[in-house]
């Protein structure tokens, strides 16, 4: 059974090593990099460190992510960062604590309307889960009033509802419900996608389909979340299963209450096509999906592909190969700002080995990749994981490492 978050931890821990063997050069023309904050100048990192996850906005512009790790208990935290004339002030608004039964190592948030964040925690929960601390918990952080916050655990996992709930996170849609994707467990121990439904301040676990089943394994291990399409079709991807058992991208059809499973396209590591998908994907006005794959193409550092449909057909398209150079080993999917670009990182490569902040260009029915920034020159940070662009096309994100304190960033990319 794989651990997902233990190989993207030595993905970033190896990033680490490659951008400490650099030296320092100058910075790529044509984009800037602001480290807003770096982890750790708090006597035993009680602000956190080790960021693993993304960056979500607030309406007044502050920024909210979390740390895998750090805090008074080392177990994480969720954080917010503060804009105030040209400055940024980290608050950290909740730090998991050693009860189990409140859930540690917090993943992605999301956050509704109304201002409560959202996530899921990879261990915790409760105390009998088969060989780990916990099987993860869903959680809501609701805002006070006199800027408290208050942390209430939605689902305990216990394993045969699924287990490690995906470092990707939650999704929202418009009832107020929560989807997401647990690594593993389940009934058929392959990983799950859940649905969980509020009902007068209780919440229900749906599961809308379990990977595997008794007659074998078409796909499994979804690392990546899901996202919606208009028609309410769930898709994802999953890291391991499929024709070669190299991953898959799938889709989730809803129908009278059950969810019908599609397989799109299967993953081949034959020196062209991507293997291992790990990272959520991303769809487009007109119904593409765009994704990652952490290893296959032409040098096998990784892809970023192109699913279409015709009639109802998937077709899938290799934009772009990752060769070291030009960056390696991308772990979160890619970004669409508003205006239709699309962005993307690596968690290695580049000039000074330290991953890149990278966007897909298309001219003439060809993609070029173009880097924005190169990672690993000291303090701007390493390892960076997913974006998320504002109003005015800037791109924020935060590295697993690097900084000014060694234990991890945030970041503001300006193209």
């Amino acid at each position: 059974m794989p651990n997902n978050k233990n190989l993207i931890l030595f993905v970033v821990a190896s990033a680490a090593v490659f951008g400490l063997l650099t030296t320092a050069s100058p910075a790529f023309a044509g984009s800037s990099e602001k480290v807003l904050y770096s982890f750790c100048p708090v006597s035993g990192c009680a602000d956190g460190n080790d960021p693993q996850s993304n960056i979500v906005f607030d309406p007044a512009g502050n920024l909210y992510g979390t740390t895998y790790v750090g805090g008074a208990y080392h177990r994480g935290v969720v954080f917010e960062l503060i804009h105030n004339n040209g400055k940024w002030t980290e608050k950290v608004l909740h730090t998991f604590t050693p009860s189990l039964k409140l859930g540690r190592l917090p993943n992605a948030l999301i956050r509704d309307a109304a201002g409560n964040l959202y996530g899921t925690t990879f261990q915790g929960g409760i105390d009998s889960c088969p060989g780990y601390p916990g099987c993860g918990t869903v959680f809501e952080l609701t805002p006070g009033t006199n800027g408290e916050w208050t942390l209430t655990v939605l689902h305990r996992f216990n394993g045969k509802d699924g287990f490690e709930p995906s470092f990707a996170g939650l999704i929202l849609d418009n009832a107020g419900n929560l989807y997401g994707t647990t690594e593993a467990g389940g009934p058929y121990s392959h990983g799950t996608v859940y649905e969980l439904i509020p009902n007068n301040g209780r919440w229900t676990e749906k599961i809308l389909y379990s990977f595997c089943s008794p007659s074998g394994c078409a796909a499994g291990f979804p690392a990546g979340g899901v996202i919606f399409d208009g028609a309410g079709n769930l898709y994802g991807t999953t890291e391991y299963g499929g024709a070669h058992n190299e991953g898959t991208v799938f889709e989730l059809i809803p129908n009278n209450g059950k969810w019908t499973p599609k397989l799109l396209h299967s993953f081949n590591r034959n020196g062209t096509d991507g293997a291992y998908p790990v990272g959520s994907l991303t769809l487009d006005k007109s119904g593409s999906l765009y994704g990652t794959t952490l290893y296959g193409g032409t040098s096998d550092y990784g892809t970023a592909f192109q699913l279409t449909t015709n009639s109802g057909k998937w077709t899938e398209k290799v934009l772009h190969s990752f060769n070291v150079t030009n960056g390696a080993s991308p772990v979160a999917g890619l970004t669409l700002s508003q205006t239709g670009k699309l962005y993307g990182t690596t968690t290695q490569g580049g000039t000074h080995s330290g991953g890149t902040v990278f966007q897909l260009i298309l001219s003439n029915g060809a993609w070029a990749e173009k880097i924005l920034h190169n990672f690993g020159m000291g303090v701007d940070g390493y390892g960076p994981n997913s974006l998320m662009p504002d109003k005015g096309g800037n791109l924020y994100g935060t590295s697993g490492g690097g900084g000014a304190y060694g234990r991890g960033t945030v970041f503001e990319i300006t193209p």
